[in-house]
């Protein structure tokens, strides 16, 4: 059976060491590196099933590094900073990242972030027989169907939406399974829990940001004005409702 590679990427050579510890006994192959330039060259030279990367890299940007690796690249991305600042969160997300982490971390934290991440960026790659047998059984059938809904297409077979200028939109692998649950269950609402479970996500609790984050992200893609959302709407105290009208092609 052949490992998940996990790239670490941290300036800290402790931090790398505990990581790829932790991550090897789980049955990750790991792979280290500490600058911009270390991180190109294992992308370049072999497959990286997620990268875990630190925000800040000594003299470099791991945010500017997040947004130069997804614009080649839908690798799942876990970024980590060493304080909880909401603004390099905000940011971090936005530029693409799959999921936040904040030093210290409990090392099992870190596995079970990892796992969801990876399980959601698995189920978005999945080929269609195998969708349809891990799908849920009311999702619309027909996974080659094209969804259409407010100018905008959905191609779920090629993990593509077409934005209302007719131009590819980049999603990472998150961001379509979030709006593939969305797009095969409009005006229904969603619970936290539920999106979670549909996305492939680990168990939500009350104090898990994880789907209110990415709802942000979403919401940033496809709102005409994310400030004031009108195709994902916040059901208070419950969760999300797509309240847009859907047509599937």
């Amino acid at each position: 059976m052949k490992h998940q590679s996990i790239l670490v990427v941290d300036d800290d050579p402790k931090i790398r060491s505990l990581l790829r510890n932790v991550l090897e006994d789980d049955g990750f192959a790991v792979l280290e590196a500490e600058t911009v330039v270390g991180v190109l060259d294992a992308l370049a030279a072999s497959p990286i099933s997620l990268i875990t990367l630190d925000v800040h890299l000594g003299s470099e940007n791991g945010i500017d590094l997040a947004r130069q690796i997804r614009s080649t690249s839908a690798v799942p991305i876990v970024m980590v900073s060493g304080k909880d600042d909401v603004i390099d969160r905000v940011v971090g997300l936005e530029v693409g990242a799959d999921d936040y982490i904040t030093k210290p971390f409990h090392v099992r934290e870190v596995l079970a972030r990892i796992r969801s991440v990876l399980r959601r960026a698995d189920g978005a790659s999945l080929d269609p027989k195998q969708r349809d047998r891990t799908r849920p059984a009311d999702a619309t059938d027909g996974e080659s169907a094209h969804f259409c809904f407010d100018g905008m297409t959905a191609i779920p077979d090629q993990m593509e939406l077409i934005d209302r200028a007719g131009v590819s939109c980049a999603l990472t692998s998150g961001d379509f399974k979030l709006l593939d649950v969305f797009l095969k269950r409009p005006k229904r609402v969603l619970s936290r829990d539920q999106l979670m479970n549909m996305t492939g996500g680990m168990e939500w609790s009350p104090l898990d940001r994880t789907i209110d984050n990415q709802v942000a992200r979403l919401r940033k893609k496809i709102e005409r004005d994310p400030a004031d959302p009108k195709l994902i709407k916040t059901v208070r105290g419950v969760g999300y409702t797509f309240a847009c009208e859907v047509q599937v092609l």
